[in-house]
C-alpha cells in the first residue's frame, strides 16, 4: 500500500521561479531550512495563517514542491543560560 500525497504530483521548477512564487504566497524567506544530504536543501515556507509548503532544492538548482498543508506552528524559542545551556521552565 502506498501513502497518499497531499498534492497530486510533485511540482518542480528552477529555484528562482519557485522562490518568486513562494515569496508571493508566504513572504520573504523560509520558516525553516535544513540539509537532507550534501546536495539537497529542504525548506519549509509558511504563512502567518499557518499554510505551509515543503520544498527540496538540489545542487543543480532544481527546486521541487514536495508537500503542502495547514496549521504550521513554530515553537517558542527556549531560554538559554550564559553558557548556552537550555534552561528549565520555572
Amino acid at each position: 500500500m502506498q501513502a497518499e500525497s497531499p498534492i497530486a504530483e510533485v511540482i518542480c521548477a528552477p529555484r528562482a521561479q519557485m522562490v518568486a512564487r513562494l515569496h508571493r504566497l508566504y513572504g520573504p524567506r523560509p520558516a525553516a531550512t535544513g540539509l537532507r544530504d550534501t546536495d539537497t536543501v529542504i525548506e519549509i515556507w509558511s504563512s502567518p495563517q499557518g499554510d505551509w509548503s515543503l520544498v527540496q532544492t538540489a545542487a543543480n538548482g532544481q527546486a521541487c514542491l514536495l508537500a503542502m498543508g495547514e496549521a504550521w506552528e513554530m515553537p517558542l524559542p527556549r531560554a538559554r543560560g550564559e553558557r548556552g545551556q537550555i534552561l528549565s521552565p520555572s
